[in-house]
C-alpha cells in the first residue's frame, strides 16, 4: 500500500485531504502539521510522497524539502502554495521538488499529479541489475553500436587506420561521421600529431580559402596579420572537412591541386608551403548526383573517394537505441550532476520505437533534455 504524507499548518487543508485520499483504495495517508514534525515521522513512516505547504508557521516548506533531500534523495516531493511567484516555482524545482502546485488546487489536478508521482515513487523502487554489455574501451571513442552495420564500420576503419589514404564518409545528418573521422586518426601513426576539423558549410565562399589555406597580411581587407591555414596545422596529422559538397567550385579546384601536389599557397601569397595531411571527408549528399548536376568536380570526387565508409541511419540498427540510451543517461547525469540511474521500461520501448529522423544527434539532444529535467532518479515516458 502507498503512503502518502501531507504536511500543512491548516486544519482545513487536512481535512480536504482526508475528503480526497482517505478512503483511497491502495493508498494510507498521514498528515502532520509543521516541517519540523514531518521531518521527526518521516524516517519511521518512509512515506512513499510527500505534499507541503510552502508558507507554515515554523521552518517552510522549502527549508523542509532541503533538510529531507540530506537523508533522502528519492521520495517524490510536491509543494502547494496559494502565494504562487516566479522565485518559489524556480526554487521549489531548484531543491528537487517532483512538482508544484497551487492552492486553490483542482481535484482531479492533483489526483493526477498524485498518482504519476506514486508511479514515479514505485519505478525509483526496482531494482535493476544486469551486465554491463559494453566494456569501458567501447565508448573512448564515442561510437556506439553493437548491431552488423556498425560492426562493417568498425572493421573499415581498422583496414583503413594505418593507412594514409584519403576517405570519404557518407552518411544522414546525425549519425556521427566526424566519430569516425576521429577514430580513423586515433588509430593511425598519426595520433600524436594534430587533428583539425573544418565545417565547409558553416564559411562563406571569401573564408573558406583563407581557413583552408591560410592568408598572409594585406591579403584582403581585415587581413591584418598572417594567418595559417587548417592544412597547415594539420601537418603530420589529419584534416577532416565536414560537408565537403558544400565547397564552392572555385574552392574545389584549389583543393584538388592541394591534393596533388601536397603543397598550399596562402590567400594573397606567392609561396607554396608543403603539407603532410591525410584527408578525411564527410558528406550527406549525393555526391554523385552533385557531378551529374555540375556543381560538384568529378576528378575531385575520385581523389576523396579512394576509400568509402558509410554510415546507416539509427532507424537501420535499432538494436544499438538501447546502448546508446544508457550511454547518454550515465554521461549527461554525470555532466550534470543529477541522480538520474535508470529509464523505466516504457520510456525506453518508446524511444527504440521512435524512428528518429535526427539520428544519434538528436537521440542524443532528447536525453540530455530528459535528464536535465528529470523528477526522479528514474526517467519516464512523461519525460
Amino acid at each position: 500500500m502507498d503512503k502518502l504524507l501531507l504536511i500543512d499548518d491548516e486544519a482545513d487543508v487536512r481535512y480536504s485531504f482526508e475528503r480526497i485520499f482517505g478512503r483511497k483504495d491502495g493508498l494510507e495517508l498521514h498528515t502532520a502539521g509543521s516541517g519540523e514534525a514531518a521531518l521527526e515521522l518521516i524516517p519511521q513512516l518512509k512515506p512513499d510522497l510527500v505534499i507541503m505547504d510552502v508558507r507554515m508557521g515554523g521552518i517552510t516548506g522549502i527549508e523542509t524539502l532541503q533538510r529531507l533531500r540530506e537523508f533522502d534523495s528519492k521520495t517524490p516531493v510536491i509543494l502547494m502554495t496559494a502565494f504562487g511567484t516566479t522565485q518559489t516555482a524556480i526554487q521549489a524545482m531548484k531543491h528537487g521538488a517532483y512538482d508544484y502546485i497551487l492552492k486553490p488546487f483542482d481535484v482531479p489536478k492533483l489526483e493526477e499529479m498524485v498518482d504519476k508521482a506514486l508511479g514515479a515513487a514505485r519505478s525509483m523502487k526496482q531494482v535493476v541489475s544486469y551486465e554491463p554489455l559494453l566494456e569501458k574501451e567501447d565508448f573512448d571513442l564515442g561510437i556506439i553500436g553493437q548491431s552488423a552495420p556498425m560492426q562493417e564500420v568498425f572493421k573499415t576503419i581498422g583496414q583503413l587506420a594505418a593507412s594514409d589514404a584519403t576517405a570519404l564518409i557518407t552518411g544522414e545528418s546525425g549519425t556521427g561521421k566526424e566519430l569516425v573521422a576521429q577514430a580513423l586518426h586515433q588509430n593511425s601513426d598519426r595520433k600524436d600529431r594534430p587533428f583539425a576539423a573544418v565545417n565547409c558549410a558553416a564559411l562563406s565562399e571569401g573564408l573558406i580559402e583563407s581557413e583552408l589555406f591560410g592568408h598572409v597580411k594585406g591579403a584582403f581587407t581585415g587581413a591584418v596579420t598572417h594567418k595559417e591555414g587548417r592544412f597547415k596545422y594539420a601537418d603530420g596529422g589529419t584534416l577532416f572537412l565536414d560537408e565537403v559538397g558544400d565547397m564552392p567550385l572555385e574552392t574545389q579546384a584549389k583543393l584538388l591541386r592541394v591534393l596533388e601536389n601536397r603543397e598550399v599557397v596562402p590567400v594573397g601569397g606567392n609561396e607554396s608551403q608543403s603539407v603532410d595531411v591525410r584527408l578525411v571527408a564527410a558528406t550527406n549528399r549525393d555526391l554523385r548526383a552533385m557531378v551529374g548536376a555540375g556543381t560538384f568536380r568529378e576528378d575531385l570526387l575520385f581523389r576523396l573517394q579512394v576509400i568509402s565508409v558509410d554510415l546507416p541511419p539509427l532507424r537501420e540498427r535499432t538494436g544499438d537505441t538501447p546502448l546508446l540510451i544508457d550511454h547518454f543517461i550515465s554521461e549527461f547525469a554525470s555532466e550534470h550532476e543529477k541522480a538520474v540511474v535508470g529509464i523505466s521500461p516504457e520510456a525506453r520501448a518508446s524511444l527504440v520505437r521512435y524512428p528518429w529522423p535526427g539520428n544519434v544527434r538528436e537521440l542524443r539532444n532528447a536525453l540530455e533534455n530528459m535528464v536535465l529535467l528529470a523528477r526522479g532518479e528514474t526517467l519516464e515516458l512523461s519525460d
